[in-house]
C-alpha cells in the first residue's frame, strides 16, 4: 500500500526546476513515531487525492526546537531553529503546513525573530481550505451519526486561537460533535506539553492525560479526536489506563477524514 503513496523531496523538486506551493514539515513524531507516521500518511493521501503541489524537506528536516526550548534550553532551541531556517531560505518555501500544533506553533511564532518568515498554518486549516475551494469533499462516510469529542491541543487552540477548522471537519463528516466540560479555551492539556512528553510525570494524585481522558469519556464519544501526535499518544494512554480499548479510538482529524474516503 506504501509504495502508492507520492511524496517529493524539495531536493527533486528543485532540481527539475519546479516550486511546490507548499512546504509539508512532517516533524519529529510524525517521522519516527509508529503511531504518528498513520497520521502523516492520511493527510499526505489527502493532500495527493485533492493534487495539491507539495513537497517535504527528507532527511534535511531537523527538529523545530520546540522540545528543547520548553525545557529551558534555549541555546540549543536557537541552534536547532537557525539550521532550519538557512535550510527554508536556502529553498524559499514561503509556505508551510503541518500536522503538529508544536511545530506550528514555533514555526510562526518563535522563527521569524530568527529570520524565518513563512504562512504556517496547521493541517486542519489546511484541510478546510481544501473543502472550501472544492478540492475536497468529505460528506458522510463511515463515520456518519458517530458520536466525537475533539480535544483542543494547547498550542493549537490556547496559543493560536485556532478552534473551529477542526470542528467543522468533524461536522463535515455529518457526525455528531460533542463538547467536553472543558474546551477551546478553557481546554485542558493533554499532559504532553512542556516537553513533558519526554519525562516521567512528577508525583500527584492523578496523572493530567487520565483527567483529560475521564472528561472525554464524559461525553460517552465513540471516537475521541485529536489534531496533535502528542495529544493523540497521552489520550491512547488515557484510553488503555481506562481499559476502554477496542471500544473507544483516538484519531486524529486527517485520519478521520481519509478512513471516511477510504484511502
Amino acid at each position: 500500500m506504501s509504495e502508492a503513496i507520492k511524496v517529493p523531496t524539495m531536493a527533486e523538486m528543485m532540481a527539475e526546476g519546479k516550486q511546490p506551493d507548499v512546504l509539508f514539515w512532517v516533524g519529529c513524531a510524525g517521522s519516527f513515531d509508529d503511531r504518528a507516521k498513520k497520521i502523516t500518511k492520511a493527510f499526505v493521501k489527502l493532500l495527493n487525492k485533492a493534487d495539491v503541489n507539495f513537497a517535504v524537506l527528507g532527511t534535511e528536516e531537523s527538529c523545530t526546537g520546540d522540545p528543547a526550548k520548553r525545557a529551558g534550553n534555549e541555546f540549543l532551541f536557537q541552534m536547532q531553529a537557525v539550521t532550519n531556517i538557512e535550510v527554508l531560505n536556502t529553498y524559499e518555501v514561503k509556505k508551510i503546513v503541518t500536522a503538529c500544533p508544536h511545530c506550528f506553533n514555533t514555526l510562526k511564532n518563535e522563527y521569524p525573530s530568527l529570520g524565518g518568515n513563512y504562512e504556517v498554518v496547521h493541517h486542519t486549516q489546511f484541510l478546510k481550505s481544501l473543502l472550501s475551494e472544492g478540492k475536497l469533499t468529505i460528506e458522510g462516510g463511515k463515520y456518519k451519526g458517530k458520536r466525537i469529542t475533539f480535544h483542543d491541543p494547547c498550542y493549537l487552540g490556547r496559543a493560536n486561537n485556532v478552534y473551529e477548522a477542526p470542528r467543522e471537519l468533524i461536522q463535515k463528516l455529518e457526525a455528531e460533535l460533542v463538547e467536553m466540560k472543558s474546551c477551546k479555551s478553557r481546554g485542558l492539556c493533554c499532559g504532553a506539553g512542556g516537553a513533558q512528553m519526554f519525562k516521567e510525570p512528577e508525583k500527584g494524585h492523578k496523572d493530567v492525560n487520565i483527567e483529560r481522558t475521564e472528561q472525554a469519556l464524559e461525553t460517552k464519544p465513540e471516537v475521541i479526536a485529536a489534531g496533535c501526535p502528542f495529544c493523540n499518544t497521552m489520550l491512547t494512554d488515557g484510553i488503555k489506563g481506562k481499559e476502554k480499548e477496542g471500544e473507544i479510538a483516538v484519531m486524529d482529524v486527517a485520519e478521520l477524514i481519509a478512513n471516511a474516503q477510504d484511502l
